[in-house]
């Protein structure tokens, strides 16, 4: 059975999925952590009838409490998109917050997964990934930017262009990162082949890499997407709980490459190139990352296309991250 703190837990991602974990039968232990507002959250959640216990943290005096003996700290903390800001206006606020946390996990749980959510997490997984290693304890398998949601979409969409497939069984995988172009579905490899035409795929392509969008100027102001984050949190969780209870799971996810350098050559082949991170399919163990996993076919000239842009931005993220902590 699993430990888990939600780090973030009173935010518009942080209700609903401190909720969705509250409901995941393998946590026996959730911890709900934030600055404000949090003892009423997880006052609310420990009425559920399951088995697992409630605990609340509020402010930084009760941080290290809240990440002591945890398996797993997934952190949605942060300030949501607003309209007309990028991910990257997202930076200069959320990289301090996401410092905090991960510094806190290292001193406390240092064997912890952790699952980022804050955005921009091309950047925000290369500052975690920098304090680990500033402590001593980066293990590369055992942090995880979640890229779920784009894979989410991704079935959704295609099933919006084509009614008669099964969104919930749909799986395409997507590489690359987590915000516009450095977002790169690989419909071509689908999990069942999709006719799509030219014009589908680009139109598709282009959806999935700005949905988020739609939600923002949807919300008019108040806010970004968090119940979809919400859902696809919570299964990017599930999928690490049931990996550390002995299953094996594939899940896409923004790892740093190190974690599996072997697996790493064919994405490095496709486009990563010397990048660090990158988005990819991953099988799940024990310890996190097992292998990355073949794509299992060549994707399209489009998406190869699509790779070598996604690579360009990718390579200024990370290094912004990473020098948010080192100041190289």
């Amino acid at each position: 059975m699993v430990s888990v703190a939600v780090l973030g837990a009173a935010g518009g991602i942080g209700q609903p999925l401190s909720l969705l974990m509250k409901l995941n039968a393998n946590v026996t232990k959730l911890n709900l952590y934030d600055i404000v507002n949090v003892p009423g959250v997880a006052a609310d959640i420990s009425h559920i009838a399951t088995n697992a216990e409630v605990k609340s943290f509020l402010g930084s005096g009760e941080l290290a409490a809240a990440v002591t003996g945890i398996d797993l700290a997934i952190i949605p903390a942060g300030v949501p998109r607003k309209p007309g800001m990028t991910r990257d206006d997202l930076f200069k606020i959320n990289a301090g917050i996401v410092k905090t946390l991960v510094e806190a996990i290292a001193a406390s749980s240092p064997r912890a997964f952790i699952a980022i959510i804050s955005n921009p997490v091309n950047s925000t997984v290369p500052i975690a990934a920098e304090v680990l290693k500033a402590k001593g304890v980066f293990d590369p398998r055992r942090l995880f930017g979640v890229t779920t949601l784009d894979v989410v979409r991704a079935s959704r969409f295609v099933r919006d262009l084509r009614p008669g497939v099964d969104a919930a069984a749909l799986r395409v995988p997507v590489i690359g990162g987590h915000s516009g172009t450095t977002i790169v579905p690989l419909l071509s490899l689908a999990s069942t082949p999709i006719d799509l035409s030219e014009a589908e795929v680009k139109e598709l392509t282009h959806r999935i890499q700005f949905g988020g969008d739609e939600v923002v100027k949807a919300k008019d102001g108040a806010g970004s997407a968090t119940l979809s984050m919400a859902h696809a949190g919570a299964r990017f969780a599930d999928s690490l709980i049931r990996a550390i209870n002995g299953e094996t799971v594939v899940e896409p996810t923004f790892i740093a490459l190190a974690a599996d350098p072997e697996g790493a050559e064919e994405i490095r082949a496709l486009g990563a190139g010397e990048l660090d991170f990158f988005a990819v399919p991953v099988e799940l163990g024990p310890e996190g990352v097992k292998r990355i996993a073949p794509l299992g076919g060549q994707p399209s000239a489009f998406e190869r296309e699509a790779v070598a842009v996604a690579a360009k931005a990718l390579d200024t993220n990370i290094a912004t991250g990473a020098a948010f902590v080192t100041g190289a």
